[in-house]
């Protein structure tokens, strides 16, 4: 273990607590279109969102390469593991979503105050799990700045789209099934 999947949950919990009542503390593309499937936002915020989000993340790695001169950065290798990769996507973004849907969104939690806590945490243990597989993006920005750094190959982009859209998108399907009550 090399401790980034803590540290990178550990900064999401803070930056989930500190933008929430921004944003709702979307910092995902996938989040924010299952918050939307949800039915917790407009048709007319997804794009705006969504281009922010994307913003963010080469901002982000433009910041953290000029921060460590721009080093020379080691791509992850797919080959031979596509469908690994992509289900754990899937996998690891659909949990991430139900989570976040459940203690973030549900009337039944709302006003805790661990909603934070349990998103920075589910984070790190997914990232624990599938981060020498797939990377453990979970985030189509994440996976778009790790692209735009040339730590993750763009012929392999489809992978972080098509798995973590699809995976919130399956989350937050599940989610309304079971929550038929919870506009």
């Amino acid at each position: 273990m090399t401790g980034k999947p803590i540290v990178i949950g550990s900064v999401l919990m803070v930056m989930v607590y500190a933008g929430r009542h921004i944003s709702g503390a979307h910092y995902n593309p996938a989040i924010t279109l299952a918050i939307f499937i949800r039915g917790k936002i407009s048709a007319s915020d997804v794009i705006p969102y969504i281009l922010v989000q994307l913003a963010g993340a080469i901002v982000a790695v433009l910041i953290a390469s000029w921060i460590m001169g721009y080093p020379e950065v080691a791509s992850l290798s797919l080959d031979g593991k596509i469908s690994q990769a992509l289900v754990a996507e899937i996998i690891g973004t659909f949990a991430l979503t139900f989570v976040i849907l459940i203690v973030a969104t549900a009337k039944r939690t709302a006003g805790n105050s661990y909603y934070g806590l349990a998103i920075g945490f589910a984070v790190f243990a997914l990232a624990e799990v599938f981060g020498t597989i797939s990377g453990g993006a979970f985030n189509p920005a994440v996976a778009f700045g790790l692209t735009f750094s040339k730590a993750f190959e763009w012929t392999n982009i489809w992978i972080y789209l098509v798995g973590c859209f699809g995976g919130a998108a399956i989350a937050a399907l599940l989610f309304k099934r079971m929550n038929p009550d919870d506009k």
